[in-house]
């Protein structure tokens, strides 16, 4: 998908980000790590900085500066770290392993919530993705080329789902959704490949 011919390009949330670590569902235990911290107002890219950690992880805010993701091993691991860099701002912060004594169901529907939220955001990708490929085939357009970019992008896609479906540890509902659009990518990009590949042979 050509940049240049203003192809909607596969990015998103956790593609590629610095430093992100999402819990494993299959490390899952009980109970939620809690991120309790402090940033100085300035400068304003240190706050918009950790967030955005955050967010690559998949945490939810319980309130201002009080992010949770489930209890895992690769959570704790990214959620020490990023800690240590709040430090080294210098901030404080204080990691919490904690279980919900009330409001549980709270907690579990605003982290459903997020992953449903992301899920909606490689479901519409995905539509981008299609669409590439059939203006492909309405400008009668089959190269090695674009071949080699749609396959990039699907990639993408499925990495991005992966890691997404990865910290997915109480299976929200958009998920299968998501899952079917990529492999309905897939599909249409084997369908692109094998004309690809057909044009090619004329042409010899």
């Amino acid at each position: 998908m050509a940049a240049g011919k203003g192809a909607a390009r596969v990015d998103g949330p956790g593609l590629g980000a610095a430093g992100a670590e999402p819990g494993s569902g299959s490390e899952y235990r009980p109970g939620w790590l809690v991120l309790v911290y402090r940033i100085p107002s300035e400068p304003t890219r240190l706050r918009s900085g950790v967030w955005r950690k955050l967010k690559s992880l998949g945490a939810i805010y319980l309130q201002n500066s009080a992010a949770a993701l489930p209890a895992s091993l690769g959570a704790e691991r990214a959620l020490r770290r990023l800690r240590s860099e709040i430090l080294a701002m210098p901030g404080t912060a204080v990691l919490l392993s904690c279980s919900v004594l009330a409001g549980e169901q709270e907690v579990r529907a605003a982290f459903q919530a997020a992953r449903d939220d992301e899920y909606e955001e490689i479901i519409d990708k995905c539509q981008d993705f299609l669409d590439q490929v059939q203006k492909e085939y309405d400008a009668d357009h089959f190269t090695y080329a674009e071949l080699e970019e749609n396959e990039v992008d699907l990639v993408k896609l499925r990495n991005w789902l992966a890691r997404v479906r990865d910290r997915d540890v109480f299976g929200a509902a958009r998920r299968q959704a998501a899952e079917q659009d990529i492999e309905r990518c897939a599909e249409e990009l084997e369908r692109y490949a094998a004309r690809v590949y057909a044009e090619e042979a004329e042409s010899k």
